[in-house]
């Protein structure tokens, strides 16, 4: 199969729900309930069961016991339609090829979605770009944020200019964690209130990181219709690293996955520092469909004068004053935003209703590319409406 030539931006964010039907408020995913029936006579309900990471419809179907035109002699409660409930599962996935450039002129048929490892028959597959989304940027204010704090502050304000441009399909907003976690600023459309804010906050304290996730889920704003039109996606701008949260990490992906958020991470780990926190930060990402970029890593890597040109006094370093190392630094930020940009307003969309019959609360979902050298990120899986684990 001949390959398709990669352009510069796509999108892997998590399962949405699919009836386009907005969500009148916002509840704790622990205390959701079963979508409520409707008369007859109205159109079939819909509700965003947010416990379950699936839509709900609930249909109505004639009583096969009541004959065609009524019987005045049948029971009255055989009058009322019989209920069922139809799960679609929506994922949205981005393709990259070998290179890590993204791939986005593929189409339906070079896609398959196995559910529990039973392929399911893919109902909606679309491309467009620069769909509605609400973003949550997570700063990370610990101590462990001092050293680069600069660079990650002008980062921040970077990414929050590129995404929120005044335009109503996107809005934001800002949670700042050091010791605790607070929604620092609610969910606007407009860039100015989270720059302002960002430019005045000092990093110092501990890292409340899970109770930060938390917030995002549960404690912003809502846009009307979300998170089915727009989606929810979060930009944690931190290290991974958790000292001081109330809930856990295994809690806050699991409300992840339920509230339909994607997770993606600008590591503020620095190079030659080595960070055990970092498979937190990568779990929250995977899990929810999601990655982590880090622009420090290999920040070096392309700087000629580090372990090559060693300076006069012996030491392998870059001369001081030459300004490389902060040349180096501002091109690996501006890369890692333009990557986290360019996932966040591009994407593949597909839907399809389970056939699975399992009793199993949540199930895996894997999606494979028929192409060679390519790589496909989409969320690990959901949970099913209406199955108590």
């Amino acid at each position: 199969m001949q390959f398709r030539k990669p352009v510069v931006f796509a999108a892997g964010l998590g399962i949405a729900l699919c009836l386009m039907t907005p969500l009148a408020a916002h509840q704790d995913p622990s205390k959701a309930s079963a979508p409520t029936s409707t008369a007859a006579a109205k159109p079939a309900a819909t509700s965003a069961d947010k416990s379950s990471g699936t839509s709900a419809a609930t249909v109505a179907v004639p009583s096969p016991n009541v004959p065609k035109g009524g019987s005045q002699g049948a029971d009255k409660s055989s009058d009322n339609p019989i209920r069922i409930q139809v799960n679609e599962v929506i994922v949205p996935v981005t393709v990259t090829d070998e290179k890590g450039r993204f791939v986005t002129d593929l189409n339906e048929k070079d896609f398959q979605v196995f559910e529990d490892n039973r392929p399911q028959a893919i109902r909606f597959f679309t491309r467009e770009r620069s769909q509605p989304v609400v973003i949550g940027f997570l700063l990370d204010m610990s101590n462990a944020s001092r050293v680069h704090w600069k660079n990650f502050q002008d980062s921040s304000i970077e990414l929050i200019q590129t995404l929120l441009t005044g335009d109503p399909k996107y809005s934001g907003y800002l949670v700042d964690y050091a010791q605790d976690a607070e929604v620092a600023v609610n969910t606007t459309n407009d860039p100015e209130p989270l720059v302002e804010k960002i430019r005045k906050l000092k990093p110092g304290g501990g890292a409340a990181l899970y109770d930060a996730v938390y917030l995002a889920c549960t404690s912003h704003k809502l846009v009307k219709g979300e998170p089915i039109e727009p989606r929810r996606v979060i930009v944690i701008i931190g290290d991974g690293h958790d000292n001081a949260s109330k809930h856990s990490l295994d809690q806050v992906i699991e409300l992840a996955q339920r509230n339909l958020v994607t997770i993606y991470g600008i590591s503020t780990q620095a190079f030659g520092f080595t960070n055990a926190s970092d498979a937190n930060l990568v779990r929250l990402a995977t899990q929810t469909g999601g990655r982590v970029v880090y622009p420090l890593g290999d920040v070096y890597k392309d700087t000629d004068g580090y372990l090559s040109h060693p300076s006069d006094d012996g030491n392998y370093a870059l001369t001081v004053g030459t300004g490389a190392y902060r040349s180096a630094v501002d091109g690996r930020m501006y890369h890692a935003v333009a990557d986290i940009a360019g996932e966040v307003t591009t994407q593949y969309i597909i839907r399809y209703v389970s056939d699975n019959p399992s009793n199993k609360s949540y199930r895996n979902v894997k999606v494979t590319v028929d192409l060679g050298n390519v790589k496909v990120r989409a969320r690990k899986g959901y949970y099913a409406n209406g199955v108590t684990p």
